[in-house]
């Protein structure tokens, strides 16, 4: 008898979503065979990518069919230690059970023993939003150990910052100078970009200790040593003041540089602004109550009066005998001492390119102007019949932020970009929505402990920006409330956080000890911790009544990771092309310069397993332990889940402002602000996920002081005021902080041992300083710089343990400067030993003309734990592959400041990863040819597929046909 066999029928998709792979958040299409993924390209129709797709993009498949996938809710097994990932499976219920009933008891005790810190993530807004709900301080994203100070610096001077919330315009650029950038930031979006500069005739100068991605097609690359950013900007703003290349006008204008400061020493207002009057300051926003002094009539007059020309530089006296300046006469006596001889003694750098890029910034700034038919009314109803640009534009990111002088180093970029009159025009630095914002945002913490209550949401944000000492975070000793010690006088602008000192304080117990801590997406026992060995350790150390010192670890994580093997609890999330998520205005869009732009994810599978978006844990959880904003006011739950939490969610009753901005209203025709949509979402994978509101051409430039624009913003809850946002070349926050630590306001002041500190770091204005961690350590045993950066390839340890992947940086080098490595009798390819003050790591050296002398580097999170990530044991990730965070301590030595002080910026809690200073020697012919530390293996975690070759995946997978 004949048989015939029917093929299945085979079923082919493609569906179009937004990639949230990394931090990029490009537009893809996936193409769906039976089911399963195929292949991945991007999207031409997306504005952020435009079709451009990059390593990580494109082998998105095998990070969906990972054999790390976490697919299960598991529980630590009674009795087994934290750390040898011994877990046993349970059901969601029962996963939902455990938190529900832990997490009640706390909020109706003491809120703040509940931590939730979470990492490189795209839902920051719903994240805080639980947090501040739940009634915790103690919250916060990845942000405080990436890229703060470039967020701080930036915002804190001119309103806006780079990356999401601003760039470059290299449409129309003449000179385009990166500093500090590695070339995963914005890649895709950077790439297309820069191509299109180089072909249009620009000319590309990348400042950085070393020569990869984008350094490679400059023009010039000049090496710098790191840390030294901040002399080398100091540097250019003497050269560019003292050949008067400055645009003079755009910074009477539109900075606070021409206003008068009161210079008296006895006077309770020194170092502030002159003020004609002085009522209450209701309001995040400059007052335009301060004075100039009039060239004409020689005398002080009101801001921005008609027709008067101030003076940029000089010393007067007002009628009361009271000596002020301008606050760029403080400027530019700041940096005469700041010469390119000086410079180039610490960054390196000769004095005479020094020179020379001064002079190529300022000519190309002046002579090259930009000038566009586009009308725009300004904030002091002067119409304008055109928009100048000066065509000088910068990229910076985290080489300057990861310090501990980043913070004013990036002020002083903030400065270099304003004096050269760059500022929201074309060809410089753009703003996107929803910045430029007030100086500072308005959004602030809690004052302090009593703002804290149980069963009660917190009485503030968990993040905000201070404008002054009152706005700390403090008890009434001015000890810290939250158990990062962010926004307290030991890191008082700390506007993301402290994740980096999470762990420590908290085993340590200071400032006090907490019950449970909740981590998502957040490699915290491993690339995403300084001190990880010591770290380690403390996750499983115990008190002297055997219990755990952080008695309960919750782990939200799509993988299994390094950290996962130390939860007492461990949630399994679902991948990106699983998953609803909103690329949103209240959180982190992907706008363009020409108008406000967010987006949706859509899933195009299901979630595998049992599997569950972390947005819908915390909508669950929200509806159980009845936070008032996941529920009616009869205590019912009010959202079916996080899409519909999206779709009906406002910022405020019939504020008519949500997460999504398109396709607002009952039938999706308003846009920005308007009625919940029941519709919103089909609305927006219609329209190719993606939402793209057109500002009209003259509102797209001048931004800070823009009256249509602000207007506007304000009208759609952008921003509160539409005020004008000056520049702060002269920064009065930082000096109210200043005056406080010297005792001359009636206000909050620090404790004894932090006056210095604080009167020190928190200057009005840009001063350069070594990194602390580079003052405290001996730079005769340790005489070089070690940095690390991520790989276009990879996005952290999260793209490192894909298959496609692996085969481009399946272990890493560190890669030292030929002559350095002679001078130590190292040979290419030696195993070599690296050592800190802190610690040592062994490693494989690798040699490389493109890194600047004193200065060694690796990639990073390339290392891998044993058996983590579902890896073999003696897989070449954990065998050769390094983690240099082994040599990175999370606190500083002791020292005047204090036993225990966070190795990060003073003013932000930035933490300093670039900071370390090591040496390097041969390993022993005796020693093993692997690296160290080494850690006990971890087996795979319940519910994690079985590890197979990639090929014989697919072979499995795929048929001839295929």
């Amino acid at each position: 008898m004949n048989t015939t066999t029917m093929e299945p029928p085979v079923h082919e998709e493609v569906r179009t979503t937004t990639c949230y792979m990394c931090a990029c958040r490009c537009g893809i299409k996936v193409h769906l065979k039976n089911g399963e993924v195929r292949f991945i390209e991007g999207n031409p129709d997306h504005p952020l990518n435009q079709g451009v797709l990059c390593a990580k993009g494109s082998s998105g498949i095998m990070k969906q069919y990972s054999p790390a996938r976490l697919t299960k809710p598991l529980r630590r097994k009674a009795g087994a230690e934290r750390g040898r990932g011994e877990f046993e499976e349970i059901s969601w219920d029962e996963a939902f059970a455990i938190m529900e009933e832990r997490l009640a008891k706390i909020r109706a005790t003491d809120p703040k023993r509940f931590a939730i810190f979470t990492g490189r993530d795209q839902m920051q807004a719903l994240t805080g939003l639980f947090a501040k709900n739940y009634g915790t301080p103690n919250y916060a994203a990845h942000g405080g150990f990436c890229s703060v100070n470039m967020a701080a610096g930036l915002i804190y001077t001119i309103g806006g910052s780079f990356w999401e919330f601003g760039g470059p315009d290299l449409d129309r650029a003449k000179l385009f100078v990166m500093i500090g950038t590695a070339e995963d930031h914005h890649s895709n979006p950077l790439k297309i970009a820069l191509s299109k500069f180089k072909r249009n005739g620009g000319r590309f100068i990348s400042i950085n200790p070393v020569r990869t991605g984008y350094s490679a097609i400059a023009d010039e690359w000049i090496p710098i040593k790191p840390g030294t950013d901040g002399a080398l900007l100091l540097a250019l703003i003497h050269e560019i003041i003292k050949q008067g290349l400055y645009d003079r006008d755009f910074l009477a204008k539109y900075s606070n540089a021409a206003e008068l400061v009161n210079l008296d020493p006895n006077s309770p207002e020194y170092g502030m602004f002159v003020r004609f009057e002085v009522p209450p300051e209701e309001g995040c926003f400059d007052a335009q109550n301060k004075l100039w002094w009039d060239r004409e009539l020689n005398r002080p007059v009101s801001t921005h009066t008609l027709g008067v020309d101030p003076r940029l530089l000089g010393e007067f006296k007002l009628s009361d005998g009271t000596p002020v300046k301008p606050a760029f006469q403080l400027l530019a006596e700041r940096v005469e001492q700041y010469t390119p001889e000086w410079a180039a003694d610490i960054t390196g750098i000769p004095a005479e390119t020094i020179r020379r890029l001064a002079h190529e910034m300022g000519i190309t700034a002046r002579d090259e102007k930009i000038e566009l038919p586009i009308s725009w009314t300004d904030s002091w109803d002067v119409e304008h019949k055109t928009i100048t640009g000066n065509p000088v534009a910068f990229h910076a990111m985290r080489g300057l932020a990861a310090h501990s002088n980043g913070f004013q180093t990036i002020r002083a970029l903030g400065i270099l970009m304003s004096i050269l009159g760059t500022i929201d025009r074309p060809g410089g630095f753009r703003h996107k929505a929803p910045f430029p914002r007030p100086i500072p945002p308005c959004p602030k913490t809690p004052k302090g402990p009593e703002d804290v209550q149980p069963n009660t949401p917190l009485n503030g944000m968990p993040l905000g920006w201070p404008a002054d000492p009152d706005d700390l975070f403090v008890d009434e000793q001015g000890n810290p409330v939250r158990i990062d010690k962010g926004f307290s006088w030991e890191y008082p602008l700390s506007v993301h956080g402290l994740m980096h000192n999470v762990i420590t304080n908290a085993w340590r117990g200071d400032p006090y000890s907490i019950d449970t801590l909740m981590i998502f997406m957040a490699n915290m026992s491993w690339n995403s911790t300084m001190n990880a060995e010591q770290v380690r350790k403390m996750l499983n150390d115990k008190d002297e009544n055997g219990e755990y010192k952080i008695p309960f670890l919750i782990v939200a994580d799509a993988f299994q990771s390094e950290m996962t093997a130390f939860a007492d609890l461990v949630l399994p999330d679902t991948t990106y092309l699983e998953r609803h998520d909103v690329m949103s205005m209240l959180d982190r869009p992907i706008s363009e310069f020409d108008g406000p732009v967010d987006s949706v994810r859509i899933p195009v599978l299901p979630p595998t397993g049992q599997c569950k978006p972390f947005q819908e844990v915390l909508i669950e959880l929200g509806s159980r332990l009845k936070l008032p904003v996941f529920v009616k006011e009869d205590g019912t739950r009010k959202y079916r889940d996080y899409p519909d939490f999206i779709t009906n969610f406002e910022t405020a009753p019939g504020s008519g402002i949500g997460f999504l901005a398109g396709w607002r209203g009952k039938g999706g025709e308003k846009s920005m602000r308007g009625e919940p949509n029941p519709n919103q979402w089909q609305m927006y994978e219609k329209n190719n996920c993606v939402y793209h509101h057109h500002l009209p051409k003259s509102y797209q430039y001048m931004r800070n002081w823009n009256q249509g624009y602000l207007q506007w913003a304000q009208a759609h809850g952008l921003t509160r005021y539409a005020e004008p946002i000056n520049i702060h070349i002269y920064s009065e926050v930082l000096q109210k902080f200043r005056l406080a630590a010297q005792g001359k306001t009636d206000g909050r002041q620090p404790p004894q041992h932090l006056r210095k500190r604080i009167e020190t770091y928190f200057d009005p204005l840009p001063f350069f300083y070594e990194p602390i961690e580079s003052q405290l350590s001996d730079k005769h045993k340790y005489p070089l710089n070690a940095v690390t950066q991520r790989p276009m390839a990879m996005y952290h340890s999260w793209d490192s343990q894909n298959a496609w992947l692996r085969q481009i940086h399946t272990y890493n080098y560190l890669y030292v400067n030929p002559k350095t490595a002679a001078a130590q009798g190292i040979a290419d390819g030696d195993w070599i030993w690296v050592e800190s003050m802190h610690g040592k790591v062994r490693c494989m050296a690798r040699f490389s003309e493109a890194v600047e002398p004193g200065t060694v580097w690796t990639w990073n999170a390339i290392g891998k734990a044993a058996g983590a990530w579902n890896l073999e044991a003696n897989a070449n990730e954990c065998k050769q592959g390094f983690l240099l965070n082994h040599v990175i301590s999370e606190e500083l030595p002791a020292h005047e400041a204090g036993a225990h002080v966070s190795n990060s910026d003073p003013v932000t809690g930035q933490a300093a990863w670039y900071d370390v200073r090591v040496r390097i020697y041969k390993a022993g012919d005796d020693e093993e040819k692997a690296t160290w530390p080494q850690f006990d293996p971890v087996p795979p975690a319940p519910g994690t597929p079985a590890r197979r070759g990639w090929q014989s995946y697919f072979a499995g997978k795929f048929t001839n046909k295929d």
